[in-house]
């Protein structure tokens, strides 16, 4: 699964004040896609390019002054584990980018601007799928699904059935 350098709670201001900088990784241009399952609600967009931040945690959700960011590009085809080592990638290199020029990068570190937007946290009844649409209507609801915690399904007939989605 993905490499996460994040936290799924906001941290109190003593919490964040035990340390000089509290860092975490998102996978969207901030302000623009606060909150939960960030890449893989652009994804289901159909975003070809999603761009990764590494911003210093607040006690606001996602609301820090951004340090870094870079692009992942896509193809269009990745399913959740080929994106997750993208990210894992991503990540990683902002993280060594951040320690290899710590004092430029906190100099330069950005308030973000703009109206904010939100993405909620992705539940598994998100992976149901609609069984009178097409293949390619569904292949970018099949490229997030993970066949572990949350598997494709849909109901047909009065019964429930899961979809393993797998590239060869």
């Amino acid at each position: 699964m993905c490499l996460l350098l994040s936290c799924g709670r906001l941290l109190s201001a003593e919490q964040l004040a035990l340390h000089r900088h509290n860092l975490v990784v998102h996978e969207s241009a901030l302000p623009q896609g606060q909150g939960w399952s960030q890449m893989t609600w652009q994804i289901l967009e159909g975003s070809k390019g999603i761009p990764v931040t590494l911003f210093e945690a607040t006690t606001e959700l996602d609301a820090g002054p951004i340090n870094l960011q870079q692009q992942i590009d896509l193809q269009g085809h990745e399913l959740v584990e080929e994106w997750c080592a993208l990210q894992d990638q991503a990540t990683l290199e902002l993280c060594l980018a951040w320690f290899d020029h710590y004092r430029e990068v906190v100099a330069a570190a950005q308030p973000q601007k703009d109206e904010a937007s939100h993405y909620c946290r992705q539940r598994p009844a998100d992976s149901e799928l609609d069984s009178l649409r097409s293949l390619a209507e569904l292949f970018h609801q099949l490229r997030v699904v993970d066949n572990q915690s949350y598997p494709a399904f849909f109901h047909w007939g009065g019964r429930r059935y899961s979809v393993q989605v797998r590239s060869d």
